[in-house]
């Protein structure tokens, strides 16, 4: 599963594995309206995440690491989205591993410069997905579980 936490939307997406083939579970956001306080926006997201857990078998989960901006405040609010988003997967039992944008990048474009344009049709592609991945964030979240999907088989590979 591969998470893309945010305040306002938090992207998730889960896939598998079978034969070589890489295959689309689920997909999808845990939403926030901009009239929520960012308490409610947590509870929002710890719970949805900790549904989404209690759903599928989930085995590993991907997230991109820590974003910072140059503005503080926001770098605090995705901190806050992305601790509450990873503490049911914690509390699952799950391993957590942490991806650079530039390296989910250059593991679904091929260069860790795409446009979120060619992200979005290369992940639809490997998926096999006819429509296009909606709202952007689970684009993310799928890309981030193909690279640790990717990253997993080549740490197998050398074990």
């Amino acid at each position: 599963m591969g998470i893309d936490p945010g305040t306002r939307i938090t992207g998730y997406g889960i896939i598998n594995e079978k034969n070589g083939a890489i295959s689309c579970i689920e997909y999808g956001a845990v939403k926030n309206s901009p009239k929520l306080s960012i308490w409610d926006c947590q509870l929002r997201i710890f719970d949805g995440i900790s549904k989404i857990i209690s759903e599928y078998k989930i085995d590993s989960v991907a997230v991109e690491s820590q974003f910072f901006s140059k503005n503080p405040y926001s770098t605090l609010k995705i901190g806050a989205a992305r601790s509450v988003a990873l503490l049911p997967v914690t509390r699952a039992g799950l391993g957590i591993s942490e991806y650079a944008p530039t390296r989910v990048k250059k593991a679904i474009v091929g260069t860790g410069t795409a446009t979120k344009y060619q992200m979005q049709i290369m992940i639809q592609k490997m998926l096999g997905l006819n429509e296009k991945i909606q709202p952007e964030d689970a684009a993310d979240a799928l890309g981030i579980a193909i690279c640790h999907l990717h990253n997993y088989k080549l740490m197998e590979r050398i074990k």
